[in-house]
C-alpha cells in the first residue's frame, strides 16, 4: 500500500483488523439488491455492506446503481460477519466492511463478457478485450508468478553467480538457417533489417569481448504461425558462458530452476536424468519424451526375425528395418473400435505407417491377424516380451526405424489422451519430470531435398569431440554438443557448446551447409581474434511458465499475445499503411492483392 491512497488491499483484511477504519479501491465484482457488494482488486475480494439508514442514503444510491466492474473507492469500518455467515472459501471471509463514504471513480459500460474464470469465453473475444480478460484471477496469478520466477532467476544469475545482464539489438541482419525472420525496411533503397530469432550472434560476440557470463530476458521473433506453444514474438532466458562444457551448463540450469521454482509447485530434484537422442527416439518415438507415464516402445525385431512372416521379413530386409510395438494397459476396457481405427488412420495419414493391433483376451490368449503365424509357445513368448496383461491392447508397426518410432511415439501420446478422456490419470500436471536429451546429430537431411544437409540445432553448434574427424569425411554421422531440456514432453530449453574456431565455422557454413558465409563475416572475423571456448542455452520462458501453471496455451501466460494467425485482435494488427508512409522506405504495395487478402480474411 506504499505510495497510494488506500489503507489496505481487498485481499488482506482479517479478524485482527476489526474496528479499524479502512479505505479500499477496486472493481465491483458483484452487487446484490442494494444490500452488499463484493469489491475486487489484484489481491483478492472483500465484502462491502451498503448502509441502509437515511443518513447514508446517497451512499446507498451511489453503490446500488453502480454497474458491475465500475471502479470505486470505499471508506468504512471493518466488522466481524454475523455468526453463521462466515465464508471459509474467502481469505477475508470472517469480516466485512460497513461503508461510511464512497466514490465512483469510473463507471463501467456493458461488458462483452463476465469477468469470472468459470464463464466460458471464445478465445477471439478474450483477445479482442484482453485488458478485461487480464482482470481474471487466473491471468493475474499467471503473470504475477511469472514475474516472481523471473526475479528469482535474475537473483540467481546476477547476484549469486556473477552474470551480466546485457540488452542486445533487435534490428540486425538475417541469420542463415533456422526459422524465418521478420524483415524491417530501412531508408536505404533495397536494404532491410531482420528481427533476431534469438540473440545468438550477439551473445557469442559478448564472449569474444570478454564478458565471461551473459544473461538476458530476451525478446525474440519468428515469422511463423502461432500454435498453442508458439508465438511470433516470444521471450527466452538467454545465457552464455566462456570456458564451460556441457555438464557445466546443465548444472547451472538445474540450480537456476531449483532456486526459482515456486514453493506451491513442490520441490524439484536435481540432477535431472539424461538420455541420448537415439535412446529417446527408440524408447519414446520423439526427442522430447513425456516420462510421466510408461507405454515405452519395445523392439521385437529379434523375436519375429526367426518367424516366416512375409510382411515382417520385408520390413526387416530394408536398411534400418525394425518391428516395434507399444502396449496400452487396459485398452480393451477403455477403447472403442472407432478409437483403434482412429489411431491406425492417424499413423497412416501422418507417417504413412501401417499398424496392426493385438488384443489380450480375458483367458490370456491373443486376438490378432499376427496370431495365425504363431504357435502357443511363440504367443507366450510375445506376451512375455511385451509384458502384456489381460485387456491390454498392443499396437505393432514394421518398417524403417525412424518412421516406425515416430509413428508409435505419436500413437503413445494419442492413446494417453484417449485413456485420460475415459477417466484414467496418466499425466499429472502437478508432477514435473525434467529430462536432458543429448548427443543429437549435428546435421539432418533437408525435408525438401534429402541430398542436402541443414543444422539440427543451428550452424554455430560444435561437433562432439569424439566425432570431429567425421565432420570432414562423413558429416551425416557427426553427433553435436547440443542439449535440450524437456519438461513433461515439451521442450523448454535448448543450447550447445559453440564452434570457437573461425576455420571450422567457415567449413561448416560453406562446405557442409552450402551457405554464403559473407552474411556472417563479422562473426567469422571475431572468432579469429582470440575467441574463448564458450557455450550457452536459452530457456523458453513462455512455455516453461505455461507448464508450471498448467495453462492450455502459452497465450495464457503472456499479457498481450497474438492469435493463432499471428494477429493482435485488440489493436487490429497488422494494419495497412499509406503509400506516403511507405515512400521513405522505397516500397510499393500491390494494392489489388492486398485488398483481395483483406476480403479473404
Amino acid at each position: 500500500n506504499s505510495f497510494v491512497a488506500r489503507t489496505n488491499t481487498c485481499g488482506e483484511l482479517r479478524s485482527a483488523h476489526v474496528g479499524q477504519e479502512v479505505t479500499l479501491y477496486g472493481w465491483i465484482q458483484y452487487q446484490r439488491q442494494g444490500l452488499f457488494l463484493v469489491l475486487r482488486d489484484f489481491q483478492g475480494l472483500t465484502q462491502i455492506i451498503i448502509p441502509q439508514d437515511e443518513a447514508h442514503s446517497h451512499v446507498k444510491k451511489l453503490l446500488s446503481n453502480a454497474p458491475v466492474e465500475s471502479v470505486v473507492r470505499v471508506t468504512g469500518i471493518v466488522s466481524p460477519r454475523p455468526p453463521g455467515q462466515e465464508n471459509p472459501k474467502m481469505p477475508t471471509g470472517d469480516i466485512e466492511v460497513k461503508v461510511e463514504t464512497a466514490e465512483i471513480l469510473n463507471s463501467c459500460k456493458k461488458l462483452p463478457f463476465e469477468i469470472k474464470d468459470f464463464i466460458k469465453k471464445s478465445e477471439a473475444l478474450r483477445m479482442q478485450y484482453r485488458y478485461l480478460d487480464l482482470r481474471s484471477f487466473q491471468l493475474q496469478y499467471n503473470l504475477r508468478l511469472r514475474s516472481q520466477i523471473v526475479m528469482r532467476m535474475r537473483e540467481y544469475l546476477c547476484n549469486l553467480h556473477g552474470f551480466v545482464d546485457v540488452e542486445t539489438p533487435t534490428l540486425f541482419k538475417r541469420t542463415p538457417g533456422g526459422a524465418k525472420e521478420f524483415l524491417v525496411p530501412s531508408r536505404e533503397a533495397g536494404k532491410f533489417y531482420s528481427l533476431p530469432q534469438s540473440p545468438q550472434q550477439f551473445k557469442q560476440l559478448l564472449m569474444v569481448g570478454g564478458l565471461d557470463r551473459y544473461f538476458q530476458v530476451a525478446r525474440c521473433y519468428r515469422d511463423e504461425g502461432s500454435r498453442p506453444d508458439r508465438q511470433p514474438e516470444f521471450t527466452q532466458i538467454d545465457i552464455e558462458m566462456s570456458f564451460v562444457d556441457q555438464a557445466g551448463i546443465q548444472r547451472l540450469i538445474e540450480g537456476l530452476l531449483q532456486y526459482s521454482w515456486p514453493e506451491e509447485r513442490g520441490c524439484i530434484t536435481t540432477p535431472f536424468p539424461s538420455m541420448t537422442y537415439e535412446e529417446a527416439l527408440a524408447d519414446y518415438g520423439t526427442d522430447k519424451p513425456d516420462t510421466r507415464f510408461g507405454m515405452k516402445i519395445v523392439d521385437i525385431s529379434d523375436f519375429l526375425r526367426r518367424l516366416d512372416i512375409q510382411f515382417v521379413q520385408n520390413a526387416l530386409s530394408y536398411p534400418h528395418g525394425t518391428v516395434k510395438a507399444i502396449c496400452i494397459p487396459q485398452g480393451v476396457r477403455y477403447f472403442k473400435n472407432k478409437d483403434l481405427e482412429s489411431l491406425k488412420e492417424s499413423a497412416k495419414s501422418q507417417f504413412n505407417q501401417e499398424i496392426m493391433e493385438i488384443i489380450c483376451r480375458p483367458d490370456g490368449s491373443l486376438k490378432s491377424l499376427l496370431t495365425k503365424f504363431l504357435d502357443e509357445e511363440q504367443q507366450s513368448e510375445l506376451i512375455q516380451a511385451l509384458n502384456v496383461q489381460v485387456d491390454d491392447v498392443v499396437l505393432l508397426a514394421a518398417g524403417e526405424h525412424k518412421q516406425v518410432c515416430s509413428a508409435l511415439g505419436s500413437l503413445r501420446l494419442e492413446s494417453a489422451d484417449l485413456l485420460e478422456a475415459s477417466g484414467l490419470v496418466l499425466r499429472d500436471p502437478m508432477t514435473f519430470h525434467f529430462l536432458w536429451v543429448v548427443d543429437f546429430p549435428l546435421f539432418l537431411p533437408k525435408k525438401e531435398n534429402p541430398t542436402e544437409l541443414e543444422s539440427a540445432h543451428h550452424p554455430f553448434t560444435a561437433p562432439h569431440p569424439s566425432d570431429t574427424s567425421l565432420l570432414y569425411s562423413d558429416p551425416t554421422k557427426v553427433r553435436s554438443q547440443h542439449y535440450d531440456l524437456v519438461l513433461n514432453g515439451s521442450e523448454v530449453g535448448g543450447g550447445s557448446i559453440r564452434i570457437h574456431s573461425a576455420k571450422q565455422q567457415r567449413f561448416v557454413l560453406e562446405k557442409v551447409l552450402k551457405e554464403d558465409s559473407e552474411v556472417l563475416s563479422h562473426l567469422l572475423e571475431a572468432l579469429e581474434f582470440g575467441a574463448p571456448p564458450h557455450g550457452g542455452i536459452a530457456l523458453g520462458l513462455d512455455r516453461l511458465i505455461s507448464l508450471v501453471v498448467d495453462a492450455p496455451s502459452i497465450r495464457d501466460v503472456i499479457a498481450f499475445p497474438k492469435s493463432f494467425r499471428g494477429r493482435d485482435l485488440m489493436g487490429s494488427v497488422p494494419d495497412y499503411v499509406t503509400p506516403e508512409e511507405l515512400e521513405p522506405y522505397h516500397i510499393q504495395v500491390s494494392w489489388p492483392l492486398a485488398e483481395k487478402e483483406a476480403k479473404q480474411n
